[in-house]
């Protein structure tokens, strides 16, 4: 077994400190990567605090996961000692259900291996995520990372890059596309920045305009004050494709209305409650509500080559391992630009 050190939570109502654990020995099929940086998510706030329920502890959370490999299994053939590696939001998968064998192992029908709080195959040994120094992955769910961006701006896109690549991607958004983005968080920062480098015409919902300087810098071409009701009358009937990255409750219905006929609008933020639907908002123009969760290994490495290809990284605030807590409650304030990244060498 490989001793490791990490930071992990043994409540919902504690604080996150230093905790030793065992990570299992390289296997045949194995790599193992020194984590360098992990990524912030808000999720990992929310599984914490067991605000989603079904929380086990204790916790080491963090899926956004880069770092170096350090040893590969006898079978590995894709990475080698020394090669630049990352870890999304699961570990492993059933691999045999239809999900799995069309490379969308994030819809398992067996669930995938989340990255932490969850339990392997052998359904008894509890997954920890990367607020660690080491992790040990199947091959089958390694993704390669290119040298050519800053690693730490990299860690960000193995959650909030493919949660809102995949969408855009999946849903068609082509050059020329009328795009919204609601909310410019975590998420909709990402949103932003690949809408836009994928040609489309990108405007910002926000419910104040703070940010409205950021999101043209970040690609947009408009940014909209969603406080006042004139703003979103004036855009009606005009979108193509909406991505909705808010966790918060919202009007949905007043999105719905800015589509056109056969316009979609598609979630990947989780506000805690039900969202109300006005059916009218839909059938007067043949619109469509989705969502989308993640994606899988092969669109993941996609995802990755694409941005590396356009020089797409995450904005990001380098932290020490010390200042989690002090992340977590400015991430719930909305008070970073826009993801906070641990440097694992503080641990």
């Amino acid at each position: 077994m490989i001793e490791t050190k990490g930071y992990a939570t043994h409540g919902a109502k504690e604080a996150l400190k230093p905790f030793s654990f065992q990570r299992r020995d390289v296997g045949a099929d194995d790599v193992l990567i020194d984590i360098h940086y992990c990524g912030i998510c808000h999720s990992d706030i929310h599984q914490a605090r067991n605000e989603w329920g079904q929380s086990t502890y204790p916790m080491v959370p963090g899926h956004e996961i880069v770092g170096k490999v350090s040893a590969v299994g006898a079978n590995v053939r894709g990475f080698k000692v020394g090669d630049l590696a990352g870890v999304g939001c699961f570990v492993d998968s059933c691999g045999v259900c239809p999900s799995c064998r069309e490379g969308e192992e994030q819809y398992c029908d067996q669930s995938p291996v989340w990255t932490y709080n969850a339990v392997e195959k052998d359904g008894k040994t509890p997954t920890y995520g990367g607020y660690s120094q080491k992790i040990v992955v199947k091959e089958k769910y390694c993704l390669r990372v290119s040298p050519n961006l800053p690693l730490s701006h990299v860690a960000p896109l193995l959650c909030a890059g493919i949660t809102t690549y995949s969408p855009l991607r999946h849903f068609g958004v082509k050059s020329g596309d009328k795009v919204g983005v609601v909310g410019l968080g975590g998420l909709g920062h990402m949103g932003v920045k690949l809408a836009a480098s994928m040609g489309a015409r990108v405007t910002v919902f926000s419910t104040s305009d703070k940010k409205a300087a950021d999101s043209k810098r970040l690609g947009a071409e408009s940014f909209v004050v969603t406080r006042d009701p004139g703003n979103m009358a004036a855009l009606a009937n005009s979108f193509d494709f909406i991505l909705d990255t808010v966790s918060a409750p919202h009007d949905i219905n007043a999105y719905l209305n800015l589509l056109r006929r056969d316009g979609q609008l598609v979630f990947v933020g989780v506000p805690e409650k039900p969202i109300e639907v006005q059916p009218f908002a839909m059938i007067g123009k043949r619109r469509s509500m989705a969502a989308s969760l993640i994606g899988g290994i092969r669109e993941t490495q996609e995802m990755l080559d694409y941005c590396a290809s356009k020089g797409i990284t995450s904005d990001v605030e380098v932290i020490g391992v010390d200042r989690i807590m002090e992340a977590y409650d400015r991430t719930v304030k909305g008070d970073v630009r826009y993801r906070f990244v641990i440097d694992m060498k503080t641990l």
